[in-house]
């Protein structure tokens, strides 16, 4: 079975899984908050997925940024709607970042460095990349 993380937005949010050995972490697709439960159901009848892994937004400090409130009740909606997938939030601080100056190193033209859809799936996959090395341990 595969994992699957979420790099939740209010506007996108960028989707990564990986393959069903659990080994390489893959940038899925973004889709408006308002489509993630048509796309999830879509997904799940070909795929099976063992574990979400949420970003959680939190500011330099450790504590709950802004955003955080919206990620709460996404991660609460999950857990209601599939109770039979296990949900882990990890600490997203710097994928956005590091997602940039992946593309940026990927030599992308300015105007796909700048696409925020591609931003948020790249973030996604290191979310999930980042758990996976976690897990390994």
């Amino acid at each position: 079975m595969r994992l699957m993380a979420f790099d939740y937005g209010t506007k996108r949010i960028g989707i990564a899984v990986t393959d069903p050995m659990q080994i390489i972490a893959t940038a899925l697709t973004t889709v408006h908050p308002d489509d993630v439960w048509k796309f999830l159901a879509d997904y799940f009848t070909t795929e099976q997925v063992e574990t979400f892994v949420v970003g959680k937004p939190l500011q330099m400090d450790g504590t709950d940024s802004q955003s955080a409130i919206h990620v709460l009740g996404f991660v609460r909606k999950l857990k209601k709607t599939y109770p039979a997938i296990q949900v882990v939030e990890i600490d997203e601080r710097f994928t956005s970042k590091m997602a940039s100056a992946v593309i940026a190193q990927s030599g992308k033209k300015k105007n796909k460095r700048q696409d925020k859809g591609i931003v948020d799936t790249i973030s996604a996959t290191i979310i999930l990349q980042t758990y996976m090395e976690t897990k390994a341990f």
